[in-house]
């Protein structure tokens, strides 16, 4: 926890200095280096012919496993106290077709491009969220839910600020040479960036009429981590399911398995995001101080700093080299998409 921590305050100068690069990305880089240059690594190494029962334990594991998932959950929750439902309602009604069709297009390419790329599951599932949600956030978001590789989880992360950057530089030269209104232009930076931080580097630079529709866009964007991340459970259970009814007919028993019913279904959705829900409504409801907001989004955005700097100090390294740079266009094609996707969507419903 120390390890992690001291590299989240490390990490959060870093985004405090240099907005544009936030504090998640930092800490997952500096993270995966320190384990890259440990000696032993974060995963100790020992000869093959030591069995794993004998294999000494990392003494920095547990506490890297807690801040990893734990407190990457607790910074969901109190990610929803800066969303109003109400003004989401009324800002995502007249957005709904442009932001439901980013996504759709996002989601379904992914596992398209991911399939013909020859991408892992997980980590194309991450990209694709990243890419069509909320970046960092996202990925925080749908990795325990689906119980992703801490590999996958700091290439998503690292995939997804590459083309925060691009947007940044190429967005606004784009809206310009379209000609696009301030409105306009914030509904595209609104649904074809990732992070929040980047969003509004990017609308800023258009305008602060832009700025402002973006951000309110942004947030409602976000509200669609609770019914993907819900399926995602859903589609997790029921592959555990199938290779529990595969294991039990290859165990020679019946493989019954009693089915999943509505009630079984809602256990499924994840405790993080029915707490984000609930401080969304709770906000919305007067029942957080407008002075407040500040200081709870600065403790959410420090605990997803520490969170991805224990994932970082926990990769694998040698799995993102394994991991080549398929994943990086994947990510490259998504943005594209979803950027052309928005523009077209506007285009089409004026």
């Amino acid at each position: 926890m120390a390890a992690a921590v001291g590299l989240g305050i490390v990490a959060t100068f870093i985004g405090k200095n240099v907005p544009l690069v936030g504090s998640a990305m930092p800490g997952a880089v500096l993270g995966a280096l320190i384990a890259n240059i440990r000696p032993q690594g974060v995963r100790m190494r020992t000869p093959r012919a030591v069995p794993p029962r004998e294999q000494p334990a990392d003494s920095l594991a547990p506490g890297l496993k807690f801040a990893s998932s734990r407190l990457l959950q607790v910074s969901v929750v109190l990610l929803g106290s800066s969303l109003s439902v109400g003004e989401a309602a009324r800002v995502g009604l007249s957005s709904l077709p442009v932001m439901l069709g980013t996504l759709v297009a996002c989601l379904g390419a992914a596992w398209l491009y991911g399939r013909l790329l020859g991408v892992d599951g997980g980590l194309r599932t991450l990209i694709g969220v990243g890419t069509g949600i909320c970046g960092a956030s996202a990925i925080a978001a749908a990795s325990p839910v689906i119980e992703a590789a801490s590999a996958d989880i700091a290439y998503a992360v690292s995939t997804i600020f590459v083309f925060n950057i691009a947007a940044v530089l190429a967005f606004p030269v784009v809206g310009h040479a379209l000609g696009m209104s301030q409105h306009s232009f914030g509904l595209f930076a609104g649904t074809a960036v990732n992070d929040t931080s980047s969003v509004v580097a990017t609308a800023t630079t258009y305008g602060s009429q832009a700025a402002n529709q973006a951000v309110v866009v942004k947030l409602v964007r976000t509200l669609m981590i609770i019914p993907v991340c819900a399926g995602l459970a859903w589609l997790t259970a029921r592959e555990k399911r199938a290779a529990g009814e595969a294991a039990s007919a290859v165990g020679g028993s019946d493989g019954r398995c009693s089915r999943l019913s509505p009630r079984r279904a809602l256990t499924l959705i994840p405790w993080f995001l029915v707490g984000f829900l609930v401080m969304a409504t709770a906000n919305s409801a007067g029942l957080i101080p407008a002075g407040a907001h500040g200081g709870v989004s600065q403790v959410a955005t420090f605990l997803v700093a520490v969170a991805l700097s224990a994932i970082g100090l926990s990769t694998d390294v040698a799995a993102l080299r394994r991991a080549g740079a398929k994943p990086l266009l994947l990510g490259a094609m998504l943005w594209i998409t979803v950027a052309a996707t928005s523009l077209a969507l506007q285009a089409l419903t004026g």
